[in-house]
C-alpha cells in the first residue's frame, strides 16, 4: 500500500487545505489585495509631505511599514488582513495635529506612538479582545454590512459616478467622462468574470480594465520602471518626539487617534472574518494575534514616520478572490517590498481600474445584512444607525460608536440593561466622550 504524501511546508504552516483554500488561490488574493490598496503608496507620501515630511523618504516609509506589517499579520496571526498608513489617520494627522494645531510633524509621530502602545497595552490584558466578544451578534452583521457599503461608496467615489456637491452633499457624476465610463465598462466585465465564476476574477477585472485604460489615456507607462532608494529615502525613520507628545493639550488628540485605531480594525476585522466565513459563533479563532499586530503596527507607522499603520477593509479584495489564509498577506507584503524598487510599475494601474473591485467586495459584504432580524426593532434599530452611519460618515469608528449608543439607550429604555455587557457600557460612555471632545 502506498503512504499518503506528507502535507508541504506551506499546508503545514498556513493550514490553507484546511480553511478550504490552495495555494494559487491565496496568491492571486493576494494580488488582488495588493492592487486595490496600492494606491496608499502614492496618496499617503504626497499628504504628509504637505507637513514638511520629505516625500521620498515617505514614500519608503510608506511602502515598508506595509510590507513589515502585513508580513507579520501573515506569518504570526495566518490570516488574509494587510496592513498601511490608514488614510484616515494620515489625514488627522496632517489637517487635525500638525496644521490644526500647529505642532511639528515629529511630535504628532509621538502622539501616534504613544496610542499605539496603549492600545498594545490593552491587547496583553485581553481587554480588547474581551470589547469585540461584548459586542452583540447583530451589531456585528451590521458593521459588516456598513463596511461594505462603506466600500461601495469608496468605490462609486474613485469611479467619477459619484461627486460632491455644495447642495445635496454628493451627486452623480457624468458617465460620459472618461474614468467614469472606464469603471462603468470594468464593472460590467468583472461581474460577468464572477458571474461566470472565474477564478480570480476581480484581479483579472482590474488588470483588463487597466489595459482598456491605454487608448482612453487614463493609463499612462512610466518612462522608467525601476526606483533605487536614495541617501534621501530613509530620514523620516525614527524622528519621533514621544516626549513632546506628553502634554496635557495633546491628550485629546492621543485620545482622538486610540478611539479610531481600536475601533476602526475592528470592524474590518468582523467584517472580513464574517465575509471569509471565518468566525466561529461569532468570534474569530486566534483573535488575540490579529489585534497584536494591528497594534504593534500603530507603533511602527510612527517609527517610520509614516503615520499610524492599520488594518485596511480592502483585504475584502482578496478574500473575496479566496484568500483565507496568511499566505495571501505574505504575497502581499511581498508586493509592497517589490513597490520600493517598482513604484513606477505600481502606479499604472488607474484608480478607475481598481474602483470596480471596491463596488463588487462592497456588494459581496452587504449580505451579512439579510440575517439581521429587522422584525425586531431593538435589535435591527442600532444595527440600521451602525449600518448607514458607517458609510455616510465616511468613518469607521463613528459608525461604530453611534450604533454602541443607540443600542445600550434602546435598552436601557425598554428595560433590557440586563442584556447589555459592562464593557458595551463603558465603550459607549467613552464614545460619547470621544464626540464631544
Amino acid at each position: 500500500m502506498q503512504a499518503a504524501a506528507s502535507p508541504s511546508f506551506l499546508e503545514r504552516f498556513f493550514h490553507i487545505q484546511e480553511r478550504g483554500s490552495t495555494v494559487g488561490r491565496e496568491v492571486i488574493a493576494g494580488v488582488a489585495t495588493f492592487m486595490t490598496m496600492a494606491y496608499i503608496l502614492f496618496v499617503n507620501p504626497d499628504m504628509l509631505s504637505t507637513i514638511g515630511i520629505p516625500a521620498e523618504g515617505a514614500a519608503v516609509a510608506t511602502a515598508l511599514a506595509a510590507a513589515l506589517t502585513t508580513l507579520a499579520m501573515g506569518l504570526y496571526a495566518n490570516y488574509p488582513f494587510a496592513l498601511a498608513p490608514g488614510v484616515g489617520l494620515s489625514s488627522a494627522l496632517v489637517f487635525g495635529l500638525a496644521a490644526g494645531q500647529k505642532i511639528p510633524w515629529q511630535v504628532g509621530m509621538g502622539v501616534i506612538f504613544i496610542e499605539g502602545l496603549i492600545v498594545t497595552v490593552f491587547v496583553l490584558t485581553n481587554i480588547r479582545e474581551q470589547v469585540m466578544e461584548a459586542i452583540p451578534l447583530n451589531l456585528k452583521r451590521a458593521i459588516g454590512a456598513g463596511i461594505g457599503l462603506f466600500i461601495a461608496f469608496i468605490g462609486l467615489k474613485n469611479a467619477g459616478l459619484v461627486v460632491d456637491h455644495p447642495a445635496t452633499l454628493v451627486t452623480y457624476g457624468s458617465v460620459l467622462n472618461k474614468g467614469a465610463l472606464l469603471s462603468i465598462i470594468g464593472l460590467l466585465l468583472t461581474a460577468a468574470l464572477m458571474s461566470r465564476r472565474i477564478p480570480g476574477a476581480i484581479l483579472l477585472g482590474i488588470l483588463l480594465t487597466t489595459v482598456i485604460g491605454i487608448p482612453l489615456g487614463l493609463t499612462h507607462l512610466p518612462s522608467t520602471w525601476l526606483r533605487v532608494p536614495g541617501a534621501g529615502s530613509f530620514t523620516t525613520f525614527f524622528q519621533l518626539d514621544i516626549a513632546g507628545a506628553l502634554r496635557l493639550a495633546l491628550l485629546s488628540s492621543i485620545f482622538a487617534f486610540l478611539m479610531t485605531d481600536f475601533f476602526d480594525t475592528m470592524g474590518t476585522v468582523v467584517a472580513i472574518g464574517e465575509e471569509a466565513g471565518l468566525l466561529k459563533d461569532g468570534k474569530l479563532p486566534g483573535l488575540k494575534r490579529v489585534l497584536l499586530v494591528d497594534s504593534l503596527s500603530a507603533m511602527v507607522g510612527a517609527l517610520f514616520g509614516t503615520s499610524s499603520v492599520t488594518t485596511y477593509v480592502e483585504s475584502a479584495a482578496g478574500v473575496a478572490q479566496g484568500g483565507r489564509t496568511g499566505l495571501a498577506s505574505v504575497t502581499t507584503s511581498l508586493l509592497f517590498l517589490i513597490a520600493v524598487f517598482f513604484a513606477p510599475l505600481i502606479g499604472i494601474v488607474p484608480t478607475e481600474a481598481t474602483a470596480p473591485a471596491l463596488i463588487i467586495v462592497g456588494f459581496l459584504m452587504l449580505a451579512a445584512i439579510k440575517d439581521i432580524p429587522f422584525h425586531d426593532f431593538g435589535e435591527a434599530f442600532p444595527a440600521f444607525v451602525t449600518l448607514i452611519t458607517i458609510p455616510l460618515t465616511f468613518n469607521i469608528a463613528r459608525g461604530i460608536g453611534y450604533g454602541f449608543i443607540a443600542y445600550v439607550i434602546i435598552k436601557l429604555l425598554t428595560g433590557e440593561a440586563r442584556r447589555v455587557h459592562p464593557l458595551l457600557w463603558a465603550t459607549s460612555v467613552l464614545f460619547l466622550i470621544s464626540f464631544v471632545i
